[in-house]
């Protein structure tokens, strides 16, 4: 089913005009021979959260943003990392190609705190030294398409609200496919404090309440790749948005530096 924003996404309009091993997993090996033989696969997939969390980190995130409005399509890729017990993390998005195919724009620096998005590069006005904070919780999404990217720790905790999930087999890398869907206002329930602000906000934002998922885990029961499908009307146009985010090298440690004030834009933004 389709999830509309009401509103819009007010910075993925700016961002398109622009154009280790896991803790605590005793058994998982055991448990993933389970699911193939037929356990309960949304169970499966809602706790494959908190095996996420209790990994740490991921050293490697990458995220992959395809929209589509009308006869128009771009697409936004990010490399970074995240830290999933600190709620923190960062990502560098490559913008869309201009026109000649060229790249136009400086790639977009993104860092993911409880609460908040801090944007670098994000145009509009801003100075190219400075960067944008956003409340999370404030947008209509709860931050789950409108910087470009989701932010991973909510694509993850995303799983808790699954529900009419079926297991679909084996991948060709041999990691399990699940499908079904999430709903909102479940996982913003059993999300952590950090998030649930945010995920709060999209089941409020969201006329539709559920959001049709692809979630892809190892024999360790962490997620490896999750993809969900939102859409919105934005300007009176139907926008549909596949967001994906794929995680590596759990347990790396991770940096993460959050921009101090002084380097905060408080002017106004162009829309």
């Amino acid at each position: 089913m389709d999830s509309r924003v009401r509103g819009g996404a007010v910075a993925l309009t700016a961002v398109v005009g622009l154009a280790g091993t896991a803790s605590g997993c005793t058994g998982a090996q055991g448990a993933a021979a389970e699911d193939r033989a037929g356990g309960d696969p949304a169970e499966v997939v809602r706790r494959a959260a908190d095996v996420v969390v209790r990994s740490g980190t991921a050293g490697n995130v990458r995220t992959g943003m395809e929209m589509a409005a009308g006869g128009t399509r771009v697409t936004i890729r990010g490399e970074g990392t995240y830290d999933f017990r600190g709620r923190t993390g960062q990502l560098v998005l490559l913008l869309p190609t201009g026109p000649a195919g060229k790249q136009e724009h400086r790639p977009m620096v993104e860092v993911f705190a409880p609460g908040s998005l801090y944007m670098k590069n994000r145009g509009a006005g801003v100075p190219a030294d400075k960067w944008v904070r956003i409340e999370t919780a404030e947008l209509a999404d709860g931050n789950l398409v409108t910087g470009g990217a989701t932010d991973p720790g909510a694509a993850v905790e995303l799983l808790r609200g699954a529900r009419d999930v079926s297991y679909v087999g084996e991948d060709g890398g041999g990691l399990r496919h699940f499908r079904g869907t999430v709903e909102l206002g479940g996982a913003a329930r059993r999300a952590p404090a950090q998030l649930r602000g945010a995920l709060g906000a999209a089941a409020r934002g969201f006329s539709s309440k559920t959001v049709p998922f692809d979630a892809y885990l190892d024999d360790l029961g962490r997620v490896r790749k999750v993809r969900h499908q939102f859409s919105f009307v934005n300007g009176g146009k139907d926008v549909a948005v596949a967001s994906t985010t794929s995680l590596e090298a759990f347990g790396k440690p991770v940096r993460v530096v959050l921009p101090p004030a002084k380097d905060i834009y408080a002017g106004k933004i162009r829309q």
